[in-house]
């Protein structure tokens, strides 16, 4: 007789000094079904793969695999007893190819003396593309892909090792729309063949589009399961969060006055050419596009990372010259870029270390660092961006994504910015600590800081976006107002079409 259940995993418990991770937590997924986990950052569900995974032992509980009771596994025997994870963090080898990537450990051998069948080994990298319709070559280095031919690539190796159960944590966070059609034909074909999916995303949608059941955790506990059928967007959003969010994009009206920041046809050879925006004090003005439109390279360019090769910067009306990051502080400016790990933070240090990053000079005296101004700034944010950590000492990279991004967010607001550029703001972070971030944003709009988003969320630039540059192909396809922009709109001018009324 078939299990009903290919995973139980019950009255998990798992404690770390001073924090006591998941209590009593409950997950059961059947075969040949998408099983969405959900959860706020610090909910639990890391925690939990990781305990299912072996990275973690349980203090209490049981978990029983395909009909069999496991004390504790590891990442090796998980994979032999048919459990395979995409992590939300890629970590690729970057200097060998995309097959050498899929089946490091496992590669296909020419003799007993241990010499690989490259041949083979890229021979079995294309059938493994051609079943999954994945159009990557596979001798490319991985360092020549781009972040989404990654993730790609990242699917493609826990497809292939016919795991029973896939994990999947965060799987569309940087890949396109049309990647993630792609990936939910892929996700239904495995669940036709009777794979189990562990399915983790902070996007609502996702969670309706393919999941059978839903599990939510909150505070380390379980919450419960459901049908996806039976709940919709504002039940799951309450049992996450333990409250109803009725204002989810709080955006507020705020008093937009002078020009903060203008940029004239400004050019980067071979990322965008002749873009010309402004933004005005009190303004959130979006920034909107398809991945790879030039939306991220624009601002970077404007803030110094890569200066712009042609065109004129202007801030309050005076012409200026930004040539590298260190220029664009000094003018008063602060930006919070994609990807919070690999450019933002300081992963190994503390939360302090991590605030002050941007500006140290100020409690440098001669006298060395003022510890104690440190302190007090350092807690004014954490307390004013409801940071969750112990203390200022806590290690960076042991917090939540939607904590770590407060911390940056914390950075550039102790630089007392007038101009403040956020790429992806609440990307990987959940319902709740998006809404905090929207709240804070509406209130330094108010406070008349000239404020630019970038955002792959379109529910997000229509939420909280004043106007909208729109951009298609490293140009300015256009502008729209609040009233004027509407989903359909942005999409139109982000494909290059003209707006049909």
């Amino acid at each position: 007789m078939a299990e009903e259940y290919i995973l139980e995993m019950e009255h998990i418990r798992k404690m770390f000094p001073g924090v006591l991770a998941l209590d009593d937590v409950h997950l059961k997924v059947r075969p040949g079904t998408v099983h969405a986990l959900m959860g706020e950052n610090g909910a639990g569900k890391s925690t939990l793969m990781k305990v299912l995974l072996g990275i973690h032992a349980p203090d209490d509980g049981a978990i029983r695999f395909d009909g069999v009771e496991h004390l504790q596994m590891d990442i090796h025997s998980s994979l032999t007893h048919g459990i395979s994870m995409i992590h939300q963090e890629l970590s690729p080898i970057l200097h060998m190819t995309v097959g050498e990537n899929i089946f490091l450990g496992r590669e296909p051998l020419l003799n007993r003396m241990g010499w690989v069948d490259h041949k083979k080994l890229y021979q079995q990298t294309q059938e493994l593309f051609d079943e999954l319709e994945i159009d990557i070559d596979p001798t490319s280095k991985m360092v020549e892909l781009s972040i989404a031919n990654m993730q790609m690539v990242e699917i493609a190796t826990a497809i292939s090792y016919d795991s029973k159960l896939i994990i999947m944590d965060e799987p569309t966070s940087a890949i396109t729309e049309k990647e993630v059609a792609h990936l939910f034909r892929m996700i239904n074909v495995l669940r036709d063949k009777g794979v189990a999916i562990i399915y983790i995303t902070h996007k609502m949608d996702e969670v309706f589009e393919i999941s059978d059941e839903v599990t939510v955790l909150r505070d380390g506990q379980f919450v419960g399961t459901e049908k996806a059928s039976d709940i919709d967007k504002n039940k799951l959003i309450s049992m996450m969060v333990g409250r109803e969010l009725t204002n989810f994009f709080p955006k507020e009206d705020a008093d937009i006055t002078d020009v903060k920041l203008e940029a004239r046809n400004i050019s980067l050879g071979g990322k965008f050419k002749n873009v010309s925006f402004e933004v005005r004090k009190g303004e959130i003005l979006g920034f909107a596009g398809l991945m790879g439109s030039g939306r991220t390279e624009v601002i970077e360019s404007v803030f110094g990372v890569y200066p712009p090769e042609s065109g004129e910067i202007f801030i309050d009306g005076e012409k200026a010259e930004i040539t590298q990051p260190m220029d664009a502080i000094a003018k008063g400016m602060g930006l919070l870029t994609e990807d919070r790990k690999m450019t933002g933070l300081y992963l190994p240090l503390s939360v302090r270390d991590n605030m002050i990053a941007s500006n140290i000079d100020k409690y440098v005296s001669a006298r060395g660092l003022n510890a104690k101004l440190i302190e007090e700034d350092c807690e004014g944010q954490v307390d004013a961006l409801a940071v969750k950590t112990p203390s200022l000492d806590q290690i960076v990279n042991n917090l939540s994504g939607g904590n770590q991004q407060k911390v940056l967010i914390g950075r550039w607001l102790l630089t007392e910015p007038d101009i403040l550029i956020l790429d992806e703001p609440t990307r990987g972070i959940d319902v709740g600590a998006k809404s905090e971030i929207h709240k804070l944003m509406t209130k330094l709009a108010q406070a008349g800081k000239a404020i630019i988003m970038v955002s792959s969320e379109m529910p997000e630039v229509l939420g909280m976006s004043d106007r909208v540059i729109v951009m298609h192909e490293g140009e300015k396809a256009g502008e729209l107002s609040r009233e004027e922009a509407t989903q359909e709109k942005v999409l139109q001018l982000a494909s290059g079409e003209a707006i049909t009324h």
